[in-house]
């Protein structure tokens, strides 16, 4: 019967994460064609073995869930999972800011060893489970098989998850998601693998998802809700997978990219230093700035040295040098290695619901006849051999508006306080594109870029109206920031080989090929290409690690018997960001707004994730001899930063209002309990001098090497380390720019600029400096410098007279000067004199 089949691979999955299940009950229910449970339990400490990431689970129910077996038409209907209302809470372990696992689920501290075995091949145990059917073929059973998993349907209705830390409650909750396998054309399709056509295609639709970021009192009740994050955003997500053949098990290409057409974000005062809290905790956990102790664990500076020593130079006694530093040294670069008997992992838990091919056992190519000598050795270079994974978000259009708020409260005494925000700053941006390729360890690559963008005021700040409904001021004058093009104009250059572009290799029946070659890699992917693509701005994150064999020491030490022992590994790490064309417009709603995000952003009380290490120097140093040296100068790895500025425009105008006086105290450090002035109505000034700055191109430069702390430790105790080695312990930057001029403009009353008056001609100039890493490391040696700095600058001109030097003087005290600035207009005559002359001069010259 099929059902003996079919029913021990769903009946695996559904027993393997909820609580309490009757086996018998739902093998009956599940012959019957329709299952459904309701007021599920999940296995916490199943997700919590399986994902390995360092959070916790607080609890985690299912509604109800359905699932629905077509057992007469198998071959052609999917079976189709509905869950309807799934809610999970999750935080961050104890152990990362307390004391390790102090409550949550114990089932971190036990042992995995024998959850492990269980969970890493399940279907192994499926296969056995089912019995053999005389009347079934086996080609057939592992068609219908392949089809049935390939074909699953998975919807849930109602998906809400929750993340608790400190006084951040983050929820997210999405109406509808649904799952669904289609064809070429990315319709809803019942499809199967042939040896034609290795491509398996599913597409994710994502209905009315909502963000929430919500602040929660002492007692963990929230008193008032902010405004959503994000507010029933719709989005859809497509995946690609490509075999090899029909014996691979995991696919060689996985393509996972979303679209989301319109995506505004809304952040208030309040949410924005719980924003910057998530987005922090993120890059720690990629940077595995936290979570790198297992249970119980604690960090030793003095054992912390000598292991960081011992994996450098060679010491104890071992006579190999290379680079290789230990894995909580590589988080910031690589993924974390992992032996065969440690769990695989959150990668290996998503990817175990990726359906492979055939087989769902090792020995089943014995049942199908097939040679197991020839299929093992296929399955081990198979496993030795990592997938190509690519994943892209791209975004058509995305609105981030900031907003301030104010409490309110009712009428009744009792009522609840209510808060009220207003819009007062808005960022647009068209064509975003975040592209990340990686294979395994050796190599990864991000890219994130977009066509442009715009920054514009809303509405009234600080008690100024400056721009209100009333006030009738064009969009031009609120606009304060412009970067790149129009995406009407740029067309759809973001989603190139995407799998929302119709001329990508997928759309059009060919496997794409991929550049995983840093030397092919930079040649292709230039910053002339990112801005031709883009135009607004565009970034290139490289990592790569190549293993060379047989070069370096000659005496390295293979007793471990650990692949990385095996040659020597050259990391390298490079970063390269390109601004285009760029206006920036700095008067005094611009800046009042920009330094109020400054201050809402520092008003704040959360402790960093991983605090600084003291500098200090280890006393049990390790000397190396001449050969380990001579292996060490042959290759450090570095990061490499690369920033580039095209074609910018900044324009500093007179001060309409100052009310700085309450947001620098706060920016510097100070509290600044003083309140801020009443309402006013705001005058525009016309015409409004300014100071105009023309760039035409800004190159800075940084580098540092990659594991600092380590590489210091070690050539500080050599009695004369080479200046190579000790170039390689100093952060360096070298900034450049070219064309740089300024001059003095106005704005008149229609919004156009008058000529500029210049006051600084052409000129271009460099800076390089460098900082000596761990300075504490060098008592010892007084002679070495700590800091170094060269400028160069072949000329410099400043010409102005005595009125452009006045003017100059006004713009400069409308800054300092404390308070409203409109008894500071300029003097008419002052400006006639400034900006006629340079008008006369113009027409001298034409006549």
């Amino acid at each position: 019967m099929l059902e003996s089949y079919v029913t021990p691979i769903l009946m695996s999955y559904v027993n393997r994460y909820i609580k309490n299940l009757k086996p018998s009950d739902l093998q009956l229910s599940l012959w019957g064609g329709d299952v459904v449970l309701s007021k599920l339990e999940l296995k916490l400490d199943v997700l919590e073995q399986e994902l390995k990431l360092p959070f916790t689970f607080l609890s985690g129910h299912i509604h109800e869930l359905r699932i629905h077996v077509p057992w007469t038409k198998l071959g052609s209907e999917p079976v189709v999972i509905t869950i309807n209302t799934m809610e999970c809470i999750l935080k961050l372990k104890d152990g990362i800011q307390d004391d390790h696992e102090s409550c949550g689920s114990n089932s971190t501290n036990r042992s995995t060893t024998e959850n492990t075995k269980s969970l890493v091949k399940p279907r192994r145990t499926i296969q056995q489970a089912a019995p053999t059917d005389p009347d079934l073929p086996p080609g057939y059973v592992q068609s219908l098989i392949r089809r049935v998993v390939n074909n699953v349907n998975i919807v849930i209705n109602n998906l809400i998850l929750k993340y608790v830390e400190d006084d951040i409650v983050l929820s997210v909750n999405i109406t509808s998601a649904e799952c669904y396998t289609v064809g070429e054309l990315w319709d809803r399709a019942f499809m199967d693998i042939s040896a034609t056509d290795l491509v398996l295609r599913k597409v994710i639709n994502f209905s009315d998802c909502t963000v929430c970021l919500d602040k929660r009192n002492a007692s963990g009740k929230i008193e008032f809700y902010q405004d959503p994050l994000l507010y029933k955003c719709s989005f859809r997500t497509r995946l690609h997978f490509t075999y090899d053949n029909l014996n691979s098990k995991m696919p060689s290409v996985i393509k996972i990219h979303t679209l989301v057409e319109s995506l505004k974000l809304s952040i208030t005062d309040q949410q924005l230093p719980m924003f910057i809290r998530i987005m922090q905790l993120g890059i720690a956990l990629y940077y595995g700035e936290i979570g790198n102790f297992k249970d119980g664990e604690t960090e030793d500076p003095t054992c912390h040295n000598k292991d960081m020593l011992g994996n450098i130079t060679g010491a104890d006694d071992e006579t190999r040098i290379d680079m290789q530093y230990p894995a909580q040294y590589k988080g910031q670069e690589l993924y974390s290695q992992q032996e065969d008997e440690q769990p695989q992992g959150w990668v290996s838990w998503a990817w175990s619901f990726v359906p492979a091919i055939v087989s769902y056992d090792d020995g089943e190519e014995d049942f199908l006849g097939n040679d197991p000598t020839s299929t093992t050795h296929q399955q081990k270079a198979q496993i030795l051999r990592d997938p190509i994974v690519s994943i892209g978000f791209y975004c058509t259009k995305a609105t981030v508006t900031f907003k301030l708020t104010e409490m309110q409260a009712e009428s009744s005494y009792y009522s609840p306080q209510k808060v009220k925000s207003k819009e007062v700053l808005c960022w647009e941006q068209e064509g975003t594109t975040v592209e990340a390729l990686m294979m395994g360890e050796p190599f990864f690559d991000c890219q994130i870029g977009f066509v442009g963008c715009r920054a514009l005021c809303l509405k009234g700040i600080m008690g100024v109206k400056d721009f209100e409904e009333n006030m009738n001021r064009s969009e031009t004058e609120a606009c304060f920031f412009i970067c790149g093009e129009n995406l009407s104009m740029k067309g759809l250059t973001y989603l190139t080989n995407s799998l929302f572009d119709y001329r990508s290799p997928e759309n059009n029946g060919t496997r794409a090929e991929f550049i995983l070659d840093a030397t092919h890699h930079k040649e292709t992917y230039t910053e002339i290409a990112g801005m031709q693509r883009f135009g607004a701005f565009y970034m290139d994150y490289l990592y790569t690690m190549e293993n060379i064999s047989g070069k370096g020491s000659t005496n390295q030490d293979f007793s471990s018997g650990k692949s990385e022992d095996m040659g020597t590994v050259q990391e390298k790490s490079t970063k390269s960001l390109v601004i285009g064309p760029l206006d920036f417009r700095l008067d005094s709603s611009a800046v009042h707004r920009i330094l109020k995000m400054i201050v809402c952003a520092l008003e704040h009380e959360y402790e960093p994730y991983s605090g600084l290490k003291p500098d200090i120097k280890d006393e049990n140093e390790t000397i190396l001899n001449p050969e380990e040296v001579a292996s060490l100068e042959e290759y450090i790895p570095t990061r490499h930063t690369s920033v580039t500025l095209l074609k910018c425009t900044c324009t500093i105008f007179m001060a309409e209002f100052n009310l700085l006086d309450h947001l620098l105290p706060v920016i510097m450090g100070e509290k600044n309990s003083s309140n801020f002035l009443n309402t006013t109505n705001f005058q525009s000034l016309r015409p409004l001098p300014s100071i105009q700055i023309l760039v035409d191109k800004i190159n800075l430069e940084h580098s540092v090497p990659m594991y600092a702390e380590q590489l210091v430790h070690v050539v500080s105790s050599l009695t004369q380390p080479s200046d190579n080695l000790l170039h390689y312990c100093y952060a360096h930057c070298y900034l450049k720019i070219f064309g740089f001029q300024a001059g003095l403009t106005s704005l008149d009353c229609r919004g156009s600029y008058c000529l500029p008056v210049p006051i600084i001609p052409s000129f271009s100039t460099a800076l390089y400096g460098k900082l000596l890493k761990l300075p504490t490391c060098w008592t010892k040696r007084s002679q070495i410098a700590i800091t170094e700095g060269i400028f160069e600058l072949p000329n410099l001109t400043i010409q102005a007279t005595r009125a452009q030097t006045l003017l100059l003087q006004a713009i400069y005290q409308s800054w300092s000067h404390i308070g409203n600035v409109s008894s500071l207009s300029v003097n008419e005559a002052l400006m006639n004199e400034v900006f006629q002359t340079i008008a006369l001069s113009l027409i001298l010259s034409l006549i």
